[in-house]
């Protein structure tokens, strides 16, 4: 039999294809452990799941922790900002809207980003980053505009939700900027979901669901989220990124609004405005667009 070659392109066209379906998915999950949990003790729990899971792996592959004490402050804020306030702003915003409208927010991450270089760094975008900025800005208001009478009625606490969600994720890959030249992928990962673990802990046990509660399903959600959705993530994110580059994986993440609309729908039957649609789609389309040049520029300033 032949060995599969882990870091061939098609071997991972594959599997980012399969995690952007596995992340759809994810949604489904959360929401229906949040009948059982709040958003919080739900990250404790997928969170100290997937570190079990992870530091056996980390034991397997090489057993050597390097953490600097000056660098312990740092992974907490990077735990607050990109595993704590991201997921909790994320989680909420469910109770209030689709969960289709949800991904379709979260997919303005990385022209965010973009955004933020420019006024934070100085960097002056090209005319087409710019335009692909401003019509994915577009798209955007078109998706929260769209039913005014669902806005009206609470939907609005959802946008503004998924909104710190977007902010908070900003806010974390500017700060593990300074942590990727001083730690593999793998140890940032260890350190911030147990930062996490520490910081949600006293929360879970003063709100732990009672015993009764926590039923087959319930531990299924919460394995999925901590497996598939974390671990399993992790290791395909990272070897994407080796195989096929930055650039192409990020592309794979923008499709996250189509698999999580198609599972509202199987199995929670969401649906949304026929103008939310048109936004979702100028917003996935647009932002994928800026990303791909974003990373044309990159390879070209590498060069």
């Amino acid at each position: 039999m032949k060995k599969i070659n882990w870091l061939s392109k098609p071997v991972n066209y594959v599997l980012m294809t399969i995690l952007v379906i596995v992340w759809g998915y994810e949604y489904i999950a959360a929401k229906d452990a949040m009948e059982t949990v709040a958003p919080l003790t739900l990250v404790c729990f997928k969170y100290g799941v997937a570190l079990v899971f992870l530091i056996a792996y980390k034991l397997i592959r090489d057993r050597h922790f390097l953490l600097r004490k000056r660098d312990i402050g740092f992974f907490v804020l990077c735990a607050l900002f990109g595993d704590i306030m991201y997921w909790v702003g994320e989680y909420n915003a469910m109770h209030y809207m689709q969960i289709s409208l949800v991904t379709i927010v979260l997919a303005f991450v990385p022209v965010l980003s973009i955004i933020l270089e420019i006024f934070i760094y100085k960097v002056k975008p090209t005319l087409a980053i710019s335009l692909g900025i401003i019509i994915c800005i577009a798209g955007v208001t078109l998706v929260v505009g769209a039913d005014m009478k669902a806005l009206l009625s609470g939907q609005f606490i959802g946008f503004l939700l998924a909104g710190v969600a977007v902010v908070s994720w900003n806010i974390y890959n500017f700060l593990t900027a300074r942590l990727s030249g001083s730690y593999n992928p793998l140890d940032v990962t260890i350190y911030q979901l147990t930062a996490a673990v520490v910081v949600t802990l006293p929360y879970t046990v003063m709100n732990f669901p009672a015993v009764a509660s926590i039923d087959a399903h319930f531990i299924y959600d919460v394995l999925y989220l901590a497996l598939p959705s974390t671990c399993f993530s992790f290791v395909v994110y990272i070897n994407s990124v080796r195989s096929i580059g930055v650039t192409p994986t990020a592309l794979f993440s923008n499709m996250l609004p189509v698999t999580s609309t198609f599972f509202g729908w199987l199995c929670l039957g969401e649906m949304i405005a026929p103008l939310q649609i048109v936004g979702g789609a100028i917003v996935v389309a647009a932002g994928s667009v800026v990303i791909w040049l974003k990373g044309k520029e990159r390879d070209g300033n590498n060069a």
